[in-house]
């Protein structure tokens, strides 16, 4: 498992392999989407804070719409995953979510702020190859991005790989 990053992942790279553990129980391999389905990743900073409760909620009232394109949503923290469990639970969430406490999956996809220990909120578009099709690095985590603009983004990413 790759633990370092020289640079964010581009568009047309093919993205790291990271094994992360889940809310839905066990590991969850990006390697084992690949030839199944298209993976968003989306990296969020903590569970519980304001932003990042309207981000995953959104992902899961939307779940319907990211599924119709054939997108597996997979938020990410650097938050345990009892502490996620939590979270999905409290907020009655579709999404399942993947723990990555010892920060190796942010290192590897290069959005982890060592100042603050945890992952600036990123998107990463994986088609069935597990090549980045699309990819945005919010300048600040207190920003994110509304759901109809990723799943345009999903929309035209795909259309063209």
């Amino acid at each position: 498992m790759t633990t370092t990053a020289t640079r964010t992942p581009q568009i047309g790279d093919h993205a790291p392999d990271v094994a992360l553990a889940s809310t839905a129980g066990g590991t969850v391999a990006l390697s084992a989407f690949e030839g199944k389905s298209n993976v968003l990743i989306a990296f969020f900073p903590m569970a519980f804070t304001s932003v990042c409760t309207s981000e995953v909620c959104a992902f899961s009232e939307d779940f319907d719409a990211f599924t119709g394109h054939g997108v597996d949503v997979l938020p990410i923290s650097v938050d345990s995953v009892p502490t996620l469990k939590e979270f999905k639970h409290k907020y009655s969430l579709k999404v399942e979510m993947l723990s990555d406490f010892k920060r190796e999956a942010s290192r590897a996809f290069g959005v982890l702020r060592e100042d603050a220990f945890f992952a600036n909120r990123a998107y990463f578009l994986l088609d069935k190859r597990g090549i980045v099709r699309w990819a945005h690095v919010e300048e600040t985590p207190g920003q994110r991005r509304e759901n109809a603009e990723i799943l345009a983004a999903i929309s035209t990413a795909l259309s063209a790989a």
